[in-house]
């Protein structure tokens, strides 16, 4: 059976966010279902369609930024009691608009996450866990990391309480009261948690979960250890998941898995006989799904998927016929409910565009008088930048609730833009005089009409460290401009990690001072990325670090006035000697440094860094030989005489171009690496090598491995 469906566009609100819309449930199966969403204005809209048109069944006044919305009720009943998490308050409302719950929380910081289960209401603001049963606290938790989802598996089928947190660091944490029942590492950092099937599989332990870095997974939360099921990768490299839900879309009695993704990817899944999902559908919307549902909502009898987007659209994808057929042979002709819904809309536009030249010629006319006031429009930019493992380079997204005129980008540190596919805007370069000012890059992104989500790609230097900034001005009058900043820290290309590999020669730098615990963990903040700002419980941490770049490692050790780092890579070492030294003075804390240099440990990192080399070099060639061989090609006519070596290359050309294209200073980058491993190895040693680092480029050029490694061991 194959999945059609049309696109409808119900209604826009203001701008939402993540678990933000529900529908209520129908009152007999396959019933059309009201809407229910909150947005950041704070208002609650209701809605059902009649006819194609979206009626209101009630609004809430505007009020505090909502961040969640739940639906509740009695357990073993229809959940139709809606709850909002807005600031440090939970509101509940019946599904009329009456008011009955206002329950103001004894938390310090805004709900982020929130789960409803019968009299249970488990709420999360960045660190801390609460538990409440009749609004009255019962346990509460914090947690090592950032807590971006919470869920509670179903009690009416486990007969106990199993709240799970989806923290930042990559991990599952299962509770039991306020206790940690124990941790499940996954592949990316959790963003969104779901009970499988709706209801946790038969077991009601079954845990779906979506990653940042658009990883969707299946886990069995049992009492006593995680069981994992099945992970599906990003092999199309998609966004980040944002929200899930289970639905039987096909008709076929089994519900398929629907997922809503950060770049505006809808995609449906089913399962095959062996229960593994395999993507049926999807479909492209222009910003990112901030929530998706299953139901009926434009027409009885017709099943959809509606989403709701970050700028406040809801859409949804119905299985209902767009268009009728008049008959065999016969053109398709429009329905007279369609035909009516078109005119409806056009009035609507011209109304609207009319309203608009009014207020434009009222605008102009008030910004000439000599009271005028000057006022800038607001506007809500939702921006992410994270590091990606598979290329070592961070992604910059940045999402406007209008369309994007276009985006000045500044860094005070060296770095490099990367293409990316699916960027349409227009990118030219200005010139910037690096040494007073230490302006590095400036470039300008010019936008095509109606875009609203921009992404970038640029790769860092390690060591190098400083600001990146994005100045933002969407298409609105008059004209503004928003500023977002992004740190790039000394070690940008590490990455958290649970495990490393204790066998691989290791360098080990020592600090001891009078320092305290919260000063030595905001140095390691400042130096590493995805480090928890808070302060971590207790008297010491361990966290781990892999370089996506080069598959180095990094363990960081620390407490009150000692701190151990170990690292397989001595550039690594350095950095951090460097900056936790000059972070230290700027405090005026004196610090006893010292360091255990394993010298095993330079070869061990030139042959991590051999295989990327020696395929740069290789590809390098590659390309230089293309136009040559062309050229042969329109001579001779064929490619026949040429070797099966050359002929792969004619055949694979526009292939290796592309890819040549997309690393730019790919091979300098690796020869940087190279040189300051030299240094930093005799640096160490109280040895300055600059001289020679010139006749390292000369080895490096005709690159031999045996003939680097002996140049390595012979400058001592």
């Amino acid at each position: 059976m194959e999945l059609q469906l049309g696109r409808v566009d119900y209604l826009q609100v203001g701008v939402t966010s993540q678990k933000t819309m529900k529908l209520l449930p129908a009152s007999r199966r396959r019933a059309t279902q009201k809407v229910v969403i909150g947005d950041h204005d704070g208002v609650v809209t209701c809605f059902g369609i009649k006819k194609g048109e979206a009626m209101p069944v009630f609004k809430t006044l505007p009020g505090q930024r909502i961040t969640r919305l739940e639906l509740g009720g009695a357990l073993n009943t229809p959940q139709e009691k809606i709850f909002v998490a807005t600031g440090s308050e939970v509101r509940g409302f019946t599904k009329r608009g009456k008011q009955f719950l206002s329950f103001e929380t004894n938390l310090t910081e805004n709900i982020k996450a929130m789960h409803i289960s019968g009299a249970d209401l488990f709420l999360c603001a960045s660190y801390i866990y609460n538990h409440y049963c009749d609004c009255k606290d019962q346990h509460y938790y914090l947690s090592g990391d950032k807590i971006n989802d919470v869920l509670c598996l179903p009690v009416e089928k486990l007969s106990c309480i199993r709240p799970i947190l989806a923290c930042q660091d990559r991990v599952l944490r299962v509770l039991q009261g306020s206790d940690l029942l124990y941790e499940v590492e996954v592949s990316g950092p959790p963003t969104v948690l779901a009970l499988n099937n709706g209801s946790g599989g038969d077991s009601g332990e079954e845990l779906l979960f979506g990653t940042s870095d658009g990883k969707l997974g299946l886990i069995q939360v049992s009492s006593a250890s995680p069981v994992h099921k099945w992970e599906i990768r990003n092999e199309k490299k998609r966004g980040g998941i944002l929200c899930i839900d289970n639905f039987d879309i096909l008709g076929d009695g089994v519900k398929e898995l629907l997922v809503g993704r950060d770049d505006g990817m809808l995609e449906i899944y089913n399962f095959d006989s062996t229960n593994e999902p395999v993507l049926r559908y999807d479909h492209a919307l222009s910003e990112s799904i901030t929530s998706i549902q299953g139901g009926c909502v434009g027409k009885d009898g017709y099943d959809e998927i509606l989403a709701s987007t970050y700028s406040g659209w809801v859409t949804g994808l119905t299985t209902e016929p767009i268009h009728r057929e008049g008959g065999s042979g016969e053109e398709l002709k429009i329905s007279q409910e369609m035909q009516n819904k078109i005119s409806s809309l056009r009035n609507e536009l011209e109304h609207l565009q009319i309203k608009v030249l009014q207020e434009r010629e009222k605008y102009q006319q008030s910004s000439r008088s000599s009271t005028a006031l000057s006022a800038v429009p607001a506007f809500s930019v939702n921006d992410k930048f994270t590091l990606n493992k598979d290329d070592a380079s961070y992604s910059l997204i940045l999402e406007v609730q209008t369309a994007i005129d276009n985006v000045l980008v500044q860094s005070d540190v060296p770095i490099d833009l990367l293409d990316v596919d699916k960027n349409s805007a227009v990118v030219s370069f200005s010139g910037c005089d690096s040494e007073p000012n230490s302006n590095f890059l400036l470039s300008t992104y010019r936008c095509q009409a109606n875009t609203t989500r921009l992404e970038l790609k640029i790769r860092s230097i390690e060591g190098q460290y400083g600001t990146l900034q994005a100045y933002v001005t969407p298409r609105i009058q008059p004209k503004t401009c928003q500023l977002c900043q992004y740190q790039i820290k000394p070690l940008s290309l590490h990455q958290r990690t649970h495990f490393i590999d204790h066998d691989r020669p290791m360098n080990t730098l020592m600090l001891k001072g009078h320092f305290s615990f919260a000063e030595i963990h905001s140095w390691v903040v400042f130096c590493l990325p995805e480090v928890p700002e808070k302060t971590p419980v207790g008297d010491s941490v361990t966290f781990y670090f892999q370089n996506t770049f080069l598959d180095t490692q990094l363990e960081s050790t620390y407490r009150k006035g000692e701190g151990f780092f170990k690292s397989d890579n001595i550039s690594t070492i350095s950095i951090l000697k460097d900056v936790l030294s000059k972070e230290a003075t700027k405090r005026k804390i004196n610090l006893n440094i010292s360091y255990d240099i394993n010298e095993a440990s330079v070869n061990h990192t030139l042959k991590l860094i051999h295989p990327k080399l020696e395929y740069q070099l290789l590809l390098a060639k590659k390309v230089q030989l293309i136009d040559a061989l062309k050229e042969l090609q329109i001579h001779e006519g064929n490619m026949d005489f040429l070797i099966p070596e050359y002929r792969c290359i004619l055949e694979e050309a526009d292939h290796l171009l592309e890819e040549y294209k997309k690393q730019p200073a790919h091979l300098e980058r690796l020869y940087g690496m190279i040189t300051d491993l030299f240094i930093d190895k005799f640096k160490f040693k109280g040895t300055n090598v600059k001289t020679k680092v010139p006749l390292l480029l000369e080895i490096l050029d005709s690159y031999d491995q045996n003939a680097l490694i002996a140049f390595f061991d012979a400058a001592a």
